[in-house]
């Protein structure tokens, strides 16, 4: 069996899964997601939520033969899933500052799961990866040369396990060869970014340096103008730790509408409130400007993908984020797109030159094929 852990800053979301010659397809056994930690009502901490349930996760069975952890930020040192040791562990945690609320839990999970078996060969997948294949013209920020080498500053690019999944699902779905396929992928969750996948590998995204650049997700403003920021502190008189807060956890759908839940934001556009009305169109412009963009950079565009929880769901947002690209091929089929159905599937008019896609995404099974091939590599 492999299980796979994804430490949030109050969650762990955990899969195990099925493996060895009976079972070369991976199969889930049992899932879930322990929630609240830290908080009133809670487990104290990661270390007490994974103790706490380590009969479920089953982290004492003597058939689990790898653990596999997400981890949100590798920066430019980590650009494939890598085996954990003690030195791996340590460039992690140097790497904390680039995304303190992601990193610090995911060494948690890590911390305890190899504390409890340490038997057990235990992987580090990385959101950052797949984006290791920018070019660098795509991770460039044009800032003095010395002072983002210092500071490692560049688009490293997020929600890679994702992209590098759907990516692949959508070659299957369109019964082609993944290197022949150029795709964007709109992965639209609380969290939103889009990738341009090249015959498979990465050749833009617009989350940069942290997860807050790019699209209008549910509390994050995605893109500014840079001189904002220097404007609330200048003239707004916030500390930069305001800012922050700000951008990340009150900007966005928040901020726009008061609410951050894209079905919330829907139902009071439904009712004819304004700002809602404005959030929506927002978001939904924010999205047609990076897949234009991205087809620009692509230079021939075979599919367009939605994916997570927003993209799977909210047939509103994918009509109206592609809504009056005809011009590029792309059109959503009205019938197909309302259509109540989970499957991988193809929402766009039959013969459209772009295909419309919606495919499910499942960022543990990506994490456990990855585990998987690392630690093939090392037995």
């Amino acid at each position: 069996m492999i299980l796979v852990l994804n430490s949030g800053s109050a969650t762990i979301k955990y899969r195990l899964f099925s493996t060895g010659p009976a079972a070369p397809d991976l199969d889930p056994i049992t899932g879930g997601l322990i929630e609240h930690i830290g908080e009133s009502g809670g487990p104290a901490s990661h270390a007490d939520a994974l103790r706490d349930m380590a009969g479920a996760l089953r982290l004492d069975a003597p058939d689990l033969v790898a653990v596999g952890h997400r981890v949100v930020h590798g920066g430019s040192r980590f650009v494939a899933p890598t085996l954990i040791t003690p030195e791996v562990v340590s460039a992690i945690e140097e790497l904390t500052p680039l995304a303190p609320l992601h990193n610090k839990p995911n060494l948690a999970g890590i911390s305890v799961a190899r504390s409890l078996r340490p038997d057990v060969p235990q992987v580090a997948v990385f959101d950052t990866a797949f984006h290791a294949t920018l070019p660098p013209a795509a991770y460039t920020y044009a800032i003095p040369t010395e002072l983002a080498r210092q500071l490692s500053i560049r688009r490293y690019g997020f929600h890679g396990t994702s992209h590098a999944y759907v990516s692949r699902q959508t070659a299957a779905l369109l019964g082609r060869p993944l290197q022949t396929v150029n795709t964007i992928v709109l992965h639209l969750g609380n969290g939103a970014s889009a990738c341009a996948v090249q015959g498979g590998r990465s050749v833009e995204t617009s989350m940069g340096l942290t997860p807050l650049e790019g699209l209008v997700m549910g509390t994050r403003s995605g893109d500014l103008d840079p001189a904002v920021i220097v404007a609330l502190h200048r003239e707004g008189g916030l500390a930069l730790d305001d800012i922050d807060a700000v951008l990340n956890r009150r900007g966005g759908l928040l901020g726009l509408a008061g609410n951050n839940d894209v079905r919330a934001v829907l139902a009071a556009r439904e009712r004819g409130d304004a700002a809602a009305g404005l959030a929506f169109d927002v978001y939904c412009h924010r999205i047609r400007k990076y897949v234009g963009a991205y087809a620009a950079v692509l230079g021939r565009l075979d599919a367009v993908t939605f994916t997570a929880g927003v993209g799977e769901n909210a047939a509103a947002v994918r009509a109206g984020a592609l809504a009056g690209l005809d011009l590029l091929g792309i059109a959503v089929d009205p019938a197909r797109n309302a259509a109540a159905d989970r499957s991988p599937r193809i929402i766009s008019p039959d013969g459209a030159p772009v295909a419309v896609c919606v495919i499910p995404t499942d960022e543990e099974l990506e994490i456990a094929t990855q585990t998987r091939a690392v630690t093939a590599q090392h037995a």
